[in-house]
């Protein structure tokens, strides 16, 4: 086992001549795509791993010098794609991860079919900023960041509880709030800090005109963390062709709580190119 395998806990299921990578957002692990990755393994190669900081991580591993932009972890994906000899992917991006992926696709756009993103926002993934400006408003202000940020850093496990509710939405008892609870308490409380303190801040836009895989936009159509009106400046920013798709789901990650709904979406954009 390479040292990038152990360290981002990759698996390889399936074995179709198309790869699929399944790369998920803050605050969870690769067990978020548990509804959909049944649906692939007949007809694809799947890779599945776990981004550094991660519960499921050693956090022995986390380099906080690395990690203090986001292409660190596009380098992260590079370095996976290099070990097992991908030389082309569909990439799916969960929150962060979708601009993690158009990262790594700007510095190696060989290596990426399209991506297909799912809840790509403002607040986990910045595509442009999320400190509101005069140009875009849809975020937080700098005093409420401030706020979050010291919450996190007070009391993380209390944190965790009102905060698992507020992203996923629906019932308080729902399976997937307990699943999103599960995940984000297991990350090590200064990592999360570090890695929350980074998705906020950040400012991509400059980025986005550089990209060049086809693009594909999917999210709920009500999510605390991302207005709808994000995926348009998405689309209307990169530098790629791209669709978008809002589904009637409530809550940023509609692949746990209504896998029902998403997993035929999800399958339709993976199967099928964007029409020109």
């Amino acid at each position: 086992m390479g040292i990038v395998e152990e360290a981002h806990n990759v698996k390889i299921l399936g074995s179709g001549e198309q790869t699929v990578v399944l790369a998920h957002g803050f605050g969870t692990d690769q067990s978020v795509w548990k509804h959909l990755v049944p649906h692939l393994v007949d007809e694809y190669r799947v890779v599945l791993f776990d981004n550094m900081g991660a519960g499921t991580t050693n956090p022995d591993y986390f380099d906080f010098d690395r990690y203090s932009t986001l292409e660190g972890y596009a380098y992260d994906v590079i370095a996976i794609l290099e070990e097992f000899q991908i030389r082309s992917c569909i990439f799916v991006g969960h929150s962060v991860s979708a601009m993690i992926g158009a990262i790594a696709s700007i510095a190696r756009p060989d290596l990426f079919t399209k991506i297909v993103t799912v809840s790509a926002s403002p607040s986990f993934v910045t595509a442009f900023r999320y400190l509101n400006d005069s140009e875009y408003y849809g975020g937080f202000e700098r005093e409420e960041l401030d706020q979050l940020f010291e919450a996190v850093k007070t009391n993380y496990k209390s944190w965790c509880s009102g905060f698992a509710p507020l992203v996923v939405g629906g019932d308080m008892d729902s399976v997937a709030i307990q699943e999103f609870s599960r995940t984000l308490f297991n990350m090590r409380p200064d990592i999360a800090l570090s890695v929350i303190q980074i998705i906020f801040l950040s400012d991509l836009r400059h980025l986005l005109p550089h990209v060049s895989v086809p693009f594909h936009i999917i999210q709920s159509m009500k999510d605390l963390a991302v207005p709808m009106v994000v995926s348009e400046y998405l689309s209307q920013n990169l530098g790629s062709e791209s669709i978008v798709e809002v589904m009637s789901t409530e809550g940023h990650l509609p692949q746990l709580s209504s896998p029902d709904v998403v997993i035929p979406v999800l399958l339709r954009h993976i199967r099928h190119d964007i029409a020109v």
